[in-house]
């Protein structure tokens, strides 16, 4: 987890902020839909294979930037993407080294699987920073935590975070194959927003069979992204976005932080907002200072339901998390009490939920 320092030092500070500062739009049904019954639930983590990804620590990459080859993934496999594709799930999946002055670059790897639980990775990277425009944002902290939409167009979208050392950014890429890939850039790349902690970003979208495809409300595209508040934006044609502002300029808080409560340190997207018959549903992560441990957090999951006509709008959302860290792996780590929930494919009639466990592995739950 990349966090800028002074979030975890000036917890308490960011906290007694939130309790001060309640959103307007989440005001206006928080009990409208309290059983629930709106949302994607339960998942149940399968323990007999997980973690179902490791790292494999002598697999060799040449990398473009160091010019010579690198144990890609000695150190972490962590945070993938899913999708469904000939009738297989593929993960695209952040993996580190140990080099560097931030202990390990990021590039993404992929995985493949028949059964959605057991999975052969690919021996390279299909993603990673390179000596091309985007260098100066992915280097060299690296490439991290893919978010992926089909486009109805065709292909793929893919957004992910740029480490530079400083800013973790928001990028966006396409690909026709998930094997090959063309860099867009930073999605906020015009003006003051160009060096905001952006972080990932989550497209809304809708099922279709075992495809999940980028689809329109009211015209637009839309996005929610951003740490420790989550924000949104619109787009004409998933490439080029507009993120919503308040009148001083500044990005317009959508799902706030709440005091107190699991989700009372920050709130971040997990994977795709999914549009269903009850509005938009999207899964996100979270994490609240442990008062038992200084400066440290712990990272659950939870779910809100937005408008399915005015994405800006809060319907309902959890009041306790639906998934946490309780397992070994996830407990202790590179990062520790980490759940991290990024990939979501309908497979086989049923839903693949996958997830870093404490910024090290990869593991799986499943919703029959």
């Amino acid at each position: 987890m990349h966090q800028p320092l002074y979030l975890v030092l000036l917890a308490g500070l960011l906290v007694q902020s939130c309790r001060n500062s309640s959103p307007k739009n989440e005001s206006i049904a928080q009990d409208s839909l309290s059983t629930n019954d709106w949302a994607l639930l339960p998942f149940q983590k399968v323990d007999s294979l997980n973690p179902i990804l490791i790292p494999s620590p002598d697999e060799l990459f040449m990398d473009p930037i160091w010019k010579k080859p690198v144990k890609w993934e000695e150190k972490d496999v962590f945070n993938p993407a899913a999708v469904v594709r000939d009738g297989k799930v593929y993960l695209i999946y952040r993996a580190e080294d140990k080099l560097g002055k931030y202990a390990g670059v990021s590039r993404l790897g992929l995985a493949i699987s028949d059964d959605g639980l057991h999975f052969r990775k690919e021996p390279k990277p299909v993603f990673y920073p390179d000596n091309d425009a985007q260098k100066k944002y992915e280097w060299e902290g690296g490439t991290e935590d893919p978010r992926i939409v089909e486009s109805p167009l065709g292909g793929y979208i893919m957004t992910y975070t740029a480490y530079d050392g400083k800013t973790a950014r928001m990028m966006l890429a396409t690909s026709p194959d998930l094997r090959k890939w063309t860099k867009h850039g930073p999605v906020l790349g015009e003006g003051k927003q160009l060096n905001t902690w952006s972080k990932s970003g989550a497209i809304v979208a809708r099922q279709k069979g075992d495809q999940v495809v980028a689809e329109k409300v009211n015209g637009k595209f839309w996005m929610y992204f951003g740490d420790t508040n989550l924000f949104l934006a619109q787009s004409d044609d998933l490439i080029h976005w507009e993120p919503l502002l308040e009148a001083d300029g500044s990005l317009k808080p959508i799902v706030r932080p709440r005091p107190d409560r699991f989700d009372g340190q920050l709130v971040e997207p997990g994977p795709y907002a999914l549009i269903t018959e009850k509005g938009i549903l999207l899964i996100y992560n979270s994490a609240r200072p442990m008062p038992e441990k200084k400066n440290a957090l712990v990272y659950t999951a939870g779910q809100v339901l937005m408008n399915g006509q005015d994405p800006t709008q809060v319907v309902a959302r959890m009041d306790e998390p639906f998934f946490v860290p309780d397992k070994p792996y996830e407990l202790t780590g590179q990062v520790n009490n980490v759940v991290f929930l990024e990939g979501l494919v309908y497979f086989k009639k049923k839903w693949f939920l996958y997830y870093g466990t404490a910024d090290s592995k990869i593991a799986v739950a499943v919703h029959e």
